[in-house]
């Protein structure tokens, strides 16, 4: 099978990149040709210019059901640590990809298949959606990111919760954790989430970038030190085209049109 049948590529309206995972009968299990196939996807959208914003999702009933159990089985240490940090690498690549990209949940999201959706931008899930880190019934611990992302979105407490007991939460207990900001029913999700990023698209590229910036580099930064960053991207900000366009438009109460410049 190839990276192009276990992802599909779609640019769709507004700029937006839409990737499915396309492993339905496995659940959308991370294959290494699933893992491969999603840092060429990252990369090839980071560099082309027509792609505004990433979708991802899956295909059939899963979202992403975690890590590939057949190629697991064989991992030793030394591919282990291996395994992580090519994992690792991926979603690192997606979560500084420089665009927004918003992970549209339609089921079930465990193990690495949460990391994922973890390492969007952002993330939305249809009512028949599912989190979990359930890796310790298998032995080991997340290991794509799992440990310190989930930390940093829903708290130390729940995510010591999910990690230590593997259990699985349900959409609605995500949208209260904090985990996702909206809920919608399985039939609206992909029209929902393209209507974010069609939105988010139509904003100042420089500007959402710094935003995405200054909160990924920030957040682990003294307050103090961070505060600077963000006061640096801001007057990089407004050195730009788009800052004068879009502070016309509001005083000329029109639409602006941003250039990206």
């Amino acid at each position: 099978m190839t990276n192009q049948d276990v992802l599909k590529t779609e640019l769709v309206e507004s700029g937006i990149l839409q990737l499915t995972l396309n492993r339905p009968t496995a659940l959308n299990a991370l294959s290494k040709e699933l893992m491969d196939a999603l840092l060429n996807a990252f990369q090839n959208a980071k560099e082309n210019p027509a792609v505004k914003s990433l979708l991802i999702t899956g295909d059939g009933k899963a979202f992403c059901a975690g890590a590939d159990i057949n190629q697991l089985a064989k991992l030793d240490v030394k591919e282990g640590l291996n395994f992580a940090r090519f994992g690792q690498r991926v979603f690192r690549t997606l979560e500084q990809l420089g665009k927004p990209s918003l992970a549209a949940i339609n089921g079930f999201a465990l193990g690495g298949g949460c990391e994922l959706a973890m390492s969007a931008t952002m993330r939305i899930a249809a009512t028949t959606a599912s989190f979990g880190q359930p890796e310790v019934k298998l032995g080991v611990i997340p290991g794509f990111g799992g440990t310190q992302r989930l930390a940093r979105l829903v708290g130390k407490g729940r995510a010591l919760d999910l990690c230590l007991t593997g259990r699985v939460i349900k959409a609605d207990e995500a949208l209260q954790w904090g985990l996702v900001t909206e809920v919608v029913a399985p039939e609206e999700l992909l029209n929902r989430a393209k209507a974010i990023l069609s939105g988010i698209n139509k904003l100042a590229p420089f500007a959402l970038k710094s935003v995405m910036t200054v909160i990924d580099h920030g957040y682990d930064l003294s307050l103090d030190d961070a505060l600077e960053f963000e006061a640096a991207h801001f007057g990089l900000c407004c050195a730009t085209k788009d800052k004068r366009e879009g502070v016309s438009a509001f005083l000329e109460k029109r639409v602006a049109a941003f250039s990206g410049e």
